[in-house]
């Protein structure tokens, strides 16, 4: 049996029928190859656009979306179809694929008010109906990876009493890699990796190490919406998982599969 690796992308990486269909075609080679995948995505710019269309205004906090009931449910909504979509062209790759929400095989806890800086002042932050990973049920994946099916999650959680939670997909899918055997956490992105300049793909970092991540976020160049990915790879790390990767959802040459042949790819993240 191959490796099990477990895949996130988000709507700023992967967005359309053209992109989605490339991705499918990728994780059906992999498939082929032996290996198992399970599937996390998120949606933040379809999110922020529908909340937009209905009149509502978006509001992150360090990366993290701020939210009440009314942005809840527009998030499950546009999750929901986009978990549609996704499964749709895996399908049409020949993939055994099923779209469930996050609250199938996690539990969730709301996550507590935090600390965040704006207009120059340190302020406390509730972020409402959001939620971070507790714990994980890895049976219910690995049942459906026993069958040849591929979960594909979208990041909408529960909490013990059964409230529904909205979920960053960064920190979804640290949460699910951490409770599976796999042999990476892979994140694709909108960009070839860690870069030490925004403005210059060519400045992509191939390795760091925890301890390098930190004195990257210390000095400015890990920044804004970079943190809760780079965060969500130490959860994982953390917890357990051996090995982060952060891939191009936009390279046209490979997005995952020149991961299992061994070619340098995006940036790796170890503890």
């Amino acid at each position: 049996m191959g490796d099990l690796y477990v895949l996130k992308f988000g709507g700023n990486a992967i967005r359309g029928r053209d992109d989605l269909m490339r991705l499918s075609g990728e994780i059906a080679e992999m498939l082929r190859g032996g290996d198992r995948i399970v599937l996390v995505h998120g949606g933040g710019p379809e999110i922020s656009e529908e909340m937009e269309r209905r009149g509502m205004t978006p509001r992150k906090v360090c990366g993290v979306r701020v939210t009440d009931a009314d942005s809840l449910d527009v998030a499950e909504t546009v999750l929901r179809r986009l978990n549609s979509e996704v499964v749709g062209c895996l399908q049409e790759c020949g993939v055994q694929a099923l779209g469930i929400p996050g609250y199938f095989c996690t539990v969730c806890t709301r996550k507590p008010p935090m600390k965040a800086v704006e207009d120059g002042m340190e302020v406390e932050v509730d972020l409402g109906l959001v939620g971070e990973v507790s714990g994980t049920d890895p049976q219910c994946l690995y049942d459906l990876l026993d069958q040849g099916i591929t979960p594909v999650i979208y990041p909408i959680g529960k909490d013990a009493d059964g409230r529904k939670l909205n979920v960053n997909a960064d920190t979804m899918v640290a949460g699910i890699a951490s409770g599976v055997d796999c042999r990476e956490m892979v994140a694709i992105t909108d960009v070839p990796g860690i870069l030490r300049d925004v403005s210059d793909p060519g400045s992509r970092i191939d390795s760091l190490t925890l301890d390098e991540v930190d004195a990257l976020i210390a000095d400015g160049t890990i920044s804004g919406g970079m943190i809760p990915k780079v965060e969500a790879c130490r959860s994982a790390l953390l917890a357990g998982v051996g090995t982060v990767r952060m891939v191009n959802g936009k390279d046209p040459q490979s997005i995952i599969t020149d991961i299992r042949k061994g070619v340098p790819h995006g940036t790796v993240i170890t503890r």
